[in-house]
């Protein structure tokens, strides 16, 4: 897996990275288009539990419903499934481990990466590790 930019045919959405620039702040970049991590416990969703949808920060995509948020205590927001088609994973070997990394199917914004089998008592038994500024909420209200 490379560290570079998403762009691929495959999404719908396509953006240069000075169009991505011009519509991201400098954080949302590092993140969904080079494939940073925020620092953990510093997301504004972490602890945030309101219902209605997480959308990709990126495309607006929606990525996640809050019925499938749970707190795993990773620093980072956590779900245990993602909306039918709303990511694409690819294998991260970067770090000195092998990974899951998920992506937004519509325009490739990196959200974080998955695992499996920790022991999270939740349907899926996965862990969505996500970045909070990859992800906008809408409240239910607003859907």
């Amino acid at each position: 897996m490379s560290s570079g930019n998403n762009n691929n045919k495959n999404f719908k959405v396509q953006k240069t990275d000075e169009e991505w620039r011009a519509i991201l702040s400098p954080e949302q970049f590092a993140i969904l288009r080079k494939k940073s991590t925020e620092r953990p416990n510093t997301g504004e969703y972490n602890k945030f539990n309101k219902e209605g949808i997480y959308n990709c920060a990126g495309c607006n995509q929606p990525i996640y419903k809050s019925s499938t948020k749970f707190d795993a205590h990773c620093g980072w927001p956590a779900f245990y499934e993602a909306i039918e088609g709303s990511i694409v994973t690819v294998t991260d070997t970067s770090m000195g481990m092998t990974r899951t990394e998920m992506m937004c199917s519509n325009c490739g914004g990196h959200l974080g990466h998955i695992f499996t089998g920790e022991g999270f008592n939740t349907p899926t038994d996965a862990r969505h590790c996500v970045n909070s500024i990859s992800l906008k909420f809408k409240p239910k209200e607003n859907l």
